[in-house]
């Protein structure tokens, strides 16, 4: 395999970085242990196929009800770019949350790594409002 030794990684750590950023990912092996460093770019590329979907309810107030499809997480609001910009805030928090338990949540039966990574990622929050994809909820 073409993986470089974690000693030769911390030797020319600057190089490394640079190329990581710059060219392609490394791959690091450390006696059993291997790891993969990449750069954010490259994470945002495996994750953009990750969905954000969400269920869509009209409610009889005329309020939208959005509820995420792979994670626990229901918001409502006025209208539906309102109740996108709620769901990503609550999104966040939970990918926030998950990155500091990550060991615990990481192995619970609801793995959301690649959502989760997609969030932490994110250029923005509009990027990601953008990228929720609503459908019409079932009562």
């Amino acid at each position: 395999m073409f993986a470089i030794s974690a000693s030769d990684v911390r030797k020319d750590w600057s190089r490394v970085i640079d190329s990581v950023i710059h060219v392609r990912p490394a791959f690091i092996k450390r006696t059993r242990d291997k790891m993969v460093l990449c750069s954010n770019d490259t994470v945002r590329q495996l994750v953009r196929t990750t969905p954000i979907a969400a269920n869509s309810f009209i409610e009889d107030d005329g309020s939208v009800t959005l509820s995420m499809v792979d994670v626990d997480l229901v918001v409502n609001a006025d209208t539906i770019e309102a109740a996108k910009s709620e769901l990503i805030n609550d999104l966040i928090e939970y990918a926030e949350e998950y990155y500091q338990n990550f060991e615990l949540y990481s192995r619970s039966s609801n793995r959301n790594l690649p959502l989760v990574m997609k969030v932490l990622t994110a250029a923005s929050k509009e990027e990601l409002e953008d990228a929720v994809q609503c459908q019409n909820g079932k009562i």
